[in-house]
């Protein structure tokens, strides 16, 4: 017997009083039930086998099933039905009237097995049309990753108010260098993230989450390498998952492992360019370079801190010095900058797309494989979704005369909102204010980054990769000052 989802419709109920009623009319005894619950589709169905191991041994003399279709949608295991009745043991069907020990009743089965088993190729072909009709609406035939709510079928997959945050905090989290995968088990656990059946999740989940790009509005169907724009609603954009997947694989510095070491992979030796590695000894959180030969000595957490506080201060502007920027951006120079970024990033949009395109070309051609052509078309999806976003983010005139403004404030009190950052704060700000980060002996080369000497010069719109840099500095400066009563309680400890 089988499923009920299988065939017509037929509940096991239903079907175990066909196989007693035949075993009745023909004087036969049911020693042993064996309900299968895989599809008959494939073959390997586990109770199945176990079945045909129990009569290969002699526990019964005879085997009766429901219908043919409940054995033969696929033809391996009608062949081994076939070697059954070769092997003496009769095989009986509750609601087939046919002798499958004469030779027209096994051609009859025969026919009726071909046929059932043509039906769910075809089946299963029509089923496989509708799930790519759904895909390619962008819709997810799917059961919802975790973070999504179900909405019934043909409805996109929508944000779970609960879950969603929590998703992009992970990320965040992640991207920010400060957990491994198995500290970012433990932080789910903390913030209560849970999989879908309401369990802890595993190192694999956390891992899952963090590989899947469902969430920046793509879906990716694993077993075909495709990947499609979906409909719902992302709940973390394509740069954040970006910068998780360089993260990942080893390009954006080491990840850690057990501590959460202030500056881990932040800092180089001055002398051969190598990591500065941390150690904790007695309480104390050391630095030292890890190359044989090399002059640099250890360096303390503590008196690097001290060094980043003191150039955070030298950077600080006075009331005269943020007149003199404002004034500087308010120029038509700005206007031309926030023009030329926005058309770079247009131009930028176009030729992905165009390559998107081009790549479509080069699979009908021939000149890439199939597994080739679902990577290079993942990676330029993302690539258009983060420009795309970048378009939609490019904020007007007036929103970044805003924005320039709060900036320029904070800067007044860098220094002091370093203070009471918390450690994943105090990294953002180190990595995107400083850049070319070195320790010479017991002194740390701090040089500014690109986009705070072009304002302090003349170019006062930073673009491409420097404008990230701002933008995150500017996004943790604000979240440091969002919350005041939070802030008390730090300034207090």
């Amino acid at each position: 017997m089988s499923t009920q989802k299988q065939g017509e419709g037929v509940s096991l109920e239903a079907q175990k009083d066909a196989i007693q009623a035949f075993a009745a009319r023909s004087n036969l005894t049911v020693s042993q039930w064996f309900e299968e619950k895989e599809t008959a589709a494939k073959s390997g169905r586990p109770i199945f086998n176990a079945m045909l191991k129990e009569l290969r041994r002699g526990r019964a003399t005879g085997l009766i099933m429901h219908k043919i279709d409940r054995s033969a949608r696929n033809l391996r295991d009608w062949a081994t039905i076939h070697e059954l009745s070769d092997t003496g043991i009769d095989v009986h069907f509750a609601t087939e009237t046919l002798d499958f020990r004469s030779r027209g009743g096994r051609l009859t089965a025969d026919i009726q097995a071909v046929i059932a088993a043509d039906y769910i190729r075809n089946l299963r072909e029509e089923c496989i049309k509708g799930l790519q009709g759904r895909l390619r609406q962008g819709l997810y035939p799917f059961r919802a990753p975790i973070g999504y709510l179900d909405n019934g079928r043909g409805k996109p997959k929508t944000p779970d108010p609960i879950k969603a945050p929590l998703i992009r905090k992970l990320f965040e989290l992640y991207a920010s260098g400060q957990h491994s995968l198995r500290t970012l088990q433990t932080e789910s656990q903390r913030i209560g993230l849970t999989n879908l059946a309401g369990h802890k999740l595993s190192l694999h989940g956390v891992e899952t989450i963090l590989n899947n790009p469902f969430y920046t509005g793509l879906i990716e169907i694993k077993r075909t390498g495709v990947t499609y724009p979906g409909n719902h609603t992302p709940i973390i954009s394509a740069r954040l998952f970006k910068d998780v997947q360089d993260i990942k694989s080893g390009k954006s510095g080491p990840k850690l492992t057990r501590h959460n070491h202030l500056f881990m992979g932040l800092f180089r030796c001055g002398h051969c360019s190598g990591p500065m590695s941390p150690e904790k000894q007695k309480g104390q959180v050391y630095y030292r370079c890890q190359r044989p030969l090399c002059p640099t000595k250890t360096l303390r957490e503590d008196v690097i801190e001290g060094q980043v506080l003191q150039a955070l201060c030298d950077l600080q502007i006075d009331q005269a010095e943020a007149q003199r920027l404002e004034d500087l951006w308010l120029s038509e120079a700005e206007k031309n900058a926030h023009r030329d970024h926005l058309r770079s990033l247009e131009l930028r949009l176009a030729e992905t797309e165009a390559r998107l395109n081009r790549l479509t070309d080069l699979l009908i051609d021939g000149s890439v494989d199939k597994d080739t052509f679902n990577e290079r078309k993942k990676s330029l999806t993302l690539e258009r979704e983060r420009l795309r976003e970048g378009i939609a983010k490019t904020p007007q005139l007036d929103e970044r005369r805003r924005n320039q403004q709060q900036f320029l404030e904070l800067m007044k009190t860098l220094a002091g909102l370093y203070e009471i950052a918390k450690p994943p704060e105090k990294r953002v700000l180190v990595e995107n204010v400083f850049s070319n980060r070195r320790v010479m002996g017991k002194s740390v080369e701090l040089e500014p980054q690109k986009w705070l000497r072009n304002a302090e010069s003349t170019m006062p719109v930073p673009l491409g990769e420097q404008q990230r840099h701002r933008d995150r500095t500017l996004d943790t400066l604000l979240d440091l000052i969002k919350q005041p009563q939070e802030i008390a309680e730090r300034r207090g400890h």
